[in-house]
């Protein structure tokens, strides 16, 4: 279990990411049609974006700043995973006019239990943590950060430097 921090209170994990150099889970998530989708399906690279909620600022802006920075990339996708409904997501999505990233919920799958992500104990409990992992085109692992404190921003220049 991953110990992490919420407003400098300590909150676990349900576990850890999975290990650089390892074949990375293959989750199935809810898109914003509700279709459900598996990672592998998705081709290229891919940054996923885990957070706890859209409806947050440091969510909001980790988001925005991938869909911006990772997209410039060529053969990159930004995956967003939370368990937001993916109406929610939709919303923002829209809103924010986000239409290079890909947004999917975890809301009927177990992405949270694979990735070892899924909040146990205080005021999130059964979001996701605030995560990144950076896949290859095969579906390799090539980072992860388990960000240490949940309202911190990712290191975007860690992961995007792994593309």
């Amino acid at each position: 279990m991953a110990k992490i921090t919420l407003k400098g209170n300590p909150v676990q994990t349900g576990g850890n990411l999975p290990a650089v150099g390892t074949q990375a889970p293959d989750a199935t998530l809810t898109g914003v049609d509700l279709a459900d989708k598996k990672l592998s399906s998705i081709p290229g690279k891919r940054v996923l974006n885990i957070f706890p909620s859209i409806d947050t600022g440091v969510c909001a802006t980790s988001v925005r700043t991938f869909n911006k920075r990772a997209t410039e990339k060529p053969d990159v996708t930004v995956i967003n995973v939370s368990m937001d409904l993916p109406f929610a997501l939709k919303r923002f999505c829209g809103a924010e006019g986000i239409e290079k990233a890909l947004t999917f919920s975890g809301f009927r799958g177990d992405f949270g239990k694979q990735y070892g992500v899924t909040i146990q104990d205080g005021g999130l409990a059964g979001l996701y943590s605030r995560a990144v992992v950076v896949l290859d085109e095969n579906g390799k692992i090539l980072h992860t950060e388990q960000v240490p404190e949940i309202g911190q921003e990712p290191d975007y220049d860690a992961a995007l430097a792994k593309l």
